[in-house]
């Protein structure tokens, strides 16, 4: 399948409860995995980890690997009289799903199960049985008969997220909820941890985790502007179109399994990507190109803006059914992308072989 070590790291990131703007359990994580190996480490204002490895260079470029750390979920909005919790969505959760759910509420001093009601079937017209309950009509069952119950346990303000934790499925296939991001905090935790335990390339390397991706890129705004990089490598997941009903004429053809892929538009810097795939080739890792013709919704986008501009190319990890508490990723396709990051940064000499031509 995979290594044991990689899976069991992968799968206490998972563990890790991380909605957007309570990313502190899994940046804990990533902390005690590898500030040892670090050249230096730091939480910025905003909550993104930063992470560094000088490089051996003279002249040497600033290269950032980045990935989000956040997840999407839920933050309670009020807690009423029979101790019935209603919530509402942290990023973009798709209301069909929720239902029927069990959840955790996040808390300062840990876990509190709960589950997400609903109208039985039996119960419910012709109408209503068709009809989508938006976020505002659900509630959390965490077992309290009254406010005061519920209260004393949970309060306005704390996180909510999915329980679902790792499951191995065949061959090298895997479910998850939160693999957007974890399967690219994963990757980039992975590189750097080669990159500082190998022979050190000639650029200075940064790892960005950076937070609140699912809330408007807002943590890569600020983390990117305080890394200053020449260079950026964006991992995130992509769409797989391998389902039924999936669309490749729309969002490209990818299949899991068959290797990372790979942006191409405006959003990426042509010579970047050109090194990607000569790299990859050189190295026998697949790709999937996919085409991006504007702006991606991924924090390789604000990534680019900073500052005078970052040359920046964005990888992803092929994904089935995005944000639902079962996404799909096959690990083959998550370790070459790490070993991509790994044989590109070593390749990265001089900041101006980047400049548009």
């Amino acid at each position: 399948m995979a290594d044991k070590t990689d899976l069991e790291f992968l799968e206490q990131l998972i563990a890790a409860p991380s909605p957007s703007g309570y990313e502190a359990p899994v940046r804990a994580l990533l902390k005690q995995v590898l500030a040892p190996l670090a050249d230096s480490c730091e939480t910025d204002m905003m909550g993104n980890l930063i992470l560094r490895l000088a490089g051996s260079g003279n002249g040497k470029p600033r290269v950032m690997l980045t990935a989000h750390c956040d997840e999407i979920g839920f933050l309670i909005k009020h807690i009423d009289d029979n101790g019935f919790v209603r919530f509402s969505a942290i990023g973009g959760v798709d209301p069909h799903i929720v239902p029927g759910h069990r959840v955790h509420v996040v808390t300062g001093n840990g876990l509190v199960p709960g589950v997400v009601g609903r109208k039985p079937i039996h119960l419910l017209d012709a109408k209503d049985k068709e009809r989508i309950s938006p976020i505002t009509e659900q509630f959390i069952d965490i077992g309290c008969s009254s406010k005061e119950e519920a209260e004393a346990v949970a309060a306005v303000g704390d996180p909510v997220v999915f329980v679902d934790g790792l499951q191995r499925l065949q061959g090298k296939r895997l479910a998850a909820r939160a693999f957007d991001d974890k399967v690219g905090v994963f990757a980039v935790a992975q590189a750097f941890r080669q990159l500082a335990t190998g022979p050190r390339p000639d650029a200075e390397v940064v790892a960005l985790f950076s937070v609140q991706e699912e809330l408007g890129l807002r943590g890569a705004v600020t983390g990117t502007y305080g890394v200053r990089p020449d260079i950026a490598l964006a991992i995130e997941i992509g769409h797989a179109s391998d389902t039924p009903g999936s669309e490749p004429h729309l969002v490209g053809e990818v299949k899991l399994g068959n290797g990372p892929a790979i942006s191409r538009g405006p959003n990426i810097n042509h010579q970047l990507f050109a090194l990607l795939q000569e790299v990859a080739r050189r190295n026998g890792i697949p790709l999937q190109i996919v085409g991006e013709q504007r702006a991606t919704s991924t924090d390789a986008n604000v990534v680019q803006l900073s500052r005078r501009g970052v040359a920046t190319s964005l990888l992803r990890v092929p994904t089935r059914y995005v944000h639902t508490p079962s996404e799909v990723v096959d690990f083959s396709d998550v370790q070459q992308v790490v070993d991509l990051l790994v044989a590109t940064v070593a390749e990265i000499r001089q900041r101006d072989d980047f400049l548009p031509e």
